[in-house]
């Protein structure tokens, strides 16, 4: 009796270490973890006419903690990914004038993006390439601006572009509301980011026969037909 029931334990170990062990498709077993209250793993299968495909924001990942500054002037401007935009003037390298032109806004990222049905349909239509298509994220809630008095705010734009992560361009759309464009190389790994191909037509030749002959083209009479009422005129000024 003692050798059965340890005969039913063992198999009991070997039959829960091969449950363990299975992959089970998402809508099936949902969420894999320590227990079944903890979900660690989120399995999807993707068909190979709609592969998986990392999201613009997933791309954008390795530009956390990083900074980028551009000077335009008198002013400078310094962008954190996620925390904020500065537009600065600087003196014996100390910061004597700053506004704050927006703070990383999640909510509001989140709520734009999803109004988008595809990510194609964002383009620029102030970029001298209309074409050009970019991810946004939203900056709020800057230094209050004496002309409008509402508080300073950025939209900034993630293009694909080579060869290094930089600041492009900066554009007051209208009073204290701005369009920051950083270049991404990174982001050109999403196929609605790649850019833009030249088409190409393609031109067939053929090797002309032998017996080829090039014709000439004959002189060639031209005959002038008019209208009764303009024949009647040409006839009288003749």
């Amino acid at each position: 009796m003692g050798l059965f029931i340890r005969f039913v334990a063992v198999l009991c170990i070997l039959s829960s270490s091969v449950l363990a062990d299975q992959i089970f498709p998402s809508h099936v077993a949902g969420t894999f973890g320590r227990s079944y209250r903890e979900p660690k793993y989120k399995i999807e299968f993707h068909t190979e006419d709609s592969p998986y495909h990392p999201t613009p924001d997933e791309l954008l990942e390795v530009l956390k903690d990083r900074c980028f500054i551009r000077q335009e002037g008198w002013w400078s401007y310094e962008f954190c990914y996620q925390k904020k935009l500065r537009q600065l003037h600087v003196e014996d390298e100390k910061v004597v004038q700053e506004f704050v032109l927006g703070v990383y806004d999640e909510e509001a990222t989140a709520a734009f993006n999803q109004n988008l049905s595809d990510i194609s349909t964002l383009k620029d239509p102030r970029s001298k390439d209309a074409a050009q298509r970019y991810h946004a994220h939203q900056y709020t809630n800057g230094t209050l601006c004496d002309l409008t008095n509402h508080p300073r705010e950025t939209e900034v734009r993630f293009v694909c572009s080579e060869p290094r992560a930089m600041i492009s361009s900066i554009t007051e759309l209208s009073t204290c509301k701005y369009a920051l464009t950083i270049q991404c190389p990174m982001l050109c790994k999403h196929p609605l980011f790649q850019e833009e191909r030249p088409v190409w037509h393609t031109i067939n030749c053929n090797v002309l026969p032998k017996d080829y002959k090039d014709t000439k083209v004959e002189d060639a009479h031209i005959t002038m037909i008019m209208d009764l009422e303009d024949q009647s005129s040409y006839d009288s000024k003749e």
